[in-house]
């Protein structure tokens, strides 16, 4: 009898519900529902519609149910950094506000000038790397506004620590997310306490940190009766880029890993974090991963870029250009020669996205793209860039040599980036699987239920189950 497991993938602007399971030694995937993403505005603030997600994450199990799947197993993975507050009773206070909101500008100023914290001195603790709407920024912010809030808190929980409670009535606080808050000190692995009283954040609210592959429980009564169906919760990493980097199937340890989505996570595994001051100031980051490793990686700003000015192309009947079009257009205009720094903040939630793009050329005295396709080419020629410097960054501070590179996520598909990476590393590149992040969250539920012994067979099985596509630089 075929042993199903469900993943929730929720990613920045759609969330998926996918059933796996194993057959004939190979993992068989099946897309079962598709829902929307959205952030809202309220109270000043852009927030995540946290209610919606909820709910949307319901209607795909009772999907399951619809078209006769019974998973034994159910795991949630989010992107990372975001939170909810929890009263003594369990109800949320506040929103859940998104990290692209401003409410985090010069939070990090603030403490330094203060004479509270250095950044230096922070890194040395946590290895995280400095992005302005980091969790501790976003606490530090709402402490400032809301203090009551903080006041009012019991509990934590980040994005999908609150859906998982939910579901299961049960809190817990998974590693590999927790990690990104910038408050669990690398070393121990295990919340800061001498930085969150510095930073005169309650202690209480941070509980005990469970590493992914943790059996959480099962579905309450309530949703049991509502879904009609019951599973056992299990905590894959839940943080997106953690499940990718799992489901990277390198053909050995000198493969760069790159989650290529809304963000590009480029990095590597290490057993043993680096937190030295060359790193801090190149602001790699040291983000938990399964079974405690750690993921060595620099933050690019990612297709975030692409999405953002497609969705600006939108004509009068809501219509907009494909993919496939615009990188039809980037390469009508492939000689054009303009590059912006895709990790400025100026490019998190610009009004427009394509203005931006041209204001960043003018302001660097570069050639103004006029078209689409110049538009295209300039954000397509910035990404290959910041790859390239990205690896030659780490090399320098692994002192290893690399020799491949390896790109999982929806952005593998577009091969016209893979040819330009390739050719901007110097690396053959290698692409594949699609759906990286539900795999690498499904994979966990099935090691943790016995089915795969361990994450090399994973990764093994991964190889032989999906197409994984070689583009070689030119």
């Amino acid at each position: 009898m075929t042993n199903y497991h469900l993943a929730v993938d929720i990613g920045a602007s759609s969330g998926r519900h996918i059933v796996g399971y194993l057959e004939d030694g190979k993992i068989c995937l099946q897309e079962i529902y598709r829902f929307e993403n959205r952030l809202i505005r309220r109270d000043g603030h852009l927030c995540w519609d946290i209610d919606h997600l909820y709910e949307e994450v319901v209607n795909g199990i009772k999907k399951c149910a619809e078209l006769g799947y019974h998973p034994s197993t159910l795991g949630i993975d989010t992107w990372a950094v975001d939170f909810v507050l929890l009263d003594r009773e369990g109800k949320r206070i506040g929103e859940a506000v998104s990290y692209r909101d401003d409410r985090t500008d010069h939070i990090r100023e603030e403490l330094e000038e203060n004479g509270i914290l250095t950044f230096e001195e922070h890194y040395a603790r946590t290895g995280i790397q400095y992005q302005k709407f980091n969790t501790v920024y976003q606490l530090l912010a709402l402490k400032k506004e809301h203090p009551e809030m903080l006041e009012q808190a019991e509990t934590v929980l980040m994005i999908p620590d609150y859906l998982n409670y939910r579901l299961t009535g049960k809190k817990a606080q998974e590693y590999t997310n927790a990690s990104t808050t910038a408050l669990v000190n690398a070393e121990t692995k295990n919340w800061d306490g001498e930085l969150i009283r510095r930073l005169g954040l309650p202690e209480k609210i941070f509980q005990k940190i469970s590493p992914a592959g943790s059996v959480l429980g099962e579905f309450s009564e309530e949703i049991q009766q509502e879904t009609g169906l019951n599973m056992t919760v299990v905590l894959p990493a839940t943080h997106d880029t953690g499940s990718a980097y799992l489901a990277v199937p390198a053909r050995d340890e000198n493969a760069v890993f790159l989650s290529s989505g809304t963000w590009s996570l480029l990095g590597v595994e290490n057993k043993t974090p680096i937190t030295t001051a060359e790193s801090c100031m190149q602001n790699f980051t040291n983000e938990g991963g399964y079974e405690y490793r750690y993921r060595y990686l620099k933050n690019i700003m990612g297709l975030w870029m692409i999405q953002s000015i497609r969705r600006e192309l939108k004509d009068e009947d809501g219509n907009v250009p494909s993919f496939p079009d615009l990188i039809r257009a980037a390469e009508d205009a492939k000689d054009f020669p303009s590059a912006v720094d895709p990790d400025h903040d100026r490019f998190l939630a610009p009004a427009s996205m394509i203005e931006e793009v041209k204001q960043a050329c003018a302001d660097t005295k570069q050639r103004v793209p006029e078209t689409t396709g110049e538009v295209m080419q300039t954000v397509y020629n910035s990404l290959s860039q910041d790859y390239r410097k990205s690896v030659e960054s780490l090399q320098r501070l692994t002192g290893k040599t690399y020799t491949a590179v390896n790109i999982v996520g929806g952005g593998s598909q577009d091969m016209y980036l893979n040819q330009m990476t390739a050719n901007a590393t110097g690396l053959p590149v290698y692409a594949g699987p699609t759906e990286g992040t539900a795999l690498g969250n499904l994979i966990v539920q099935m090691i943790t239920a016995g089915e795969i012994e361990n994450l090399q067979c994973a990764r093994d099985i991964i190889g032989r189950s999906f197409e994984i596509r070689e583009v070689m630089p030119k």
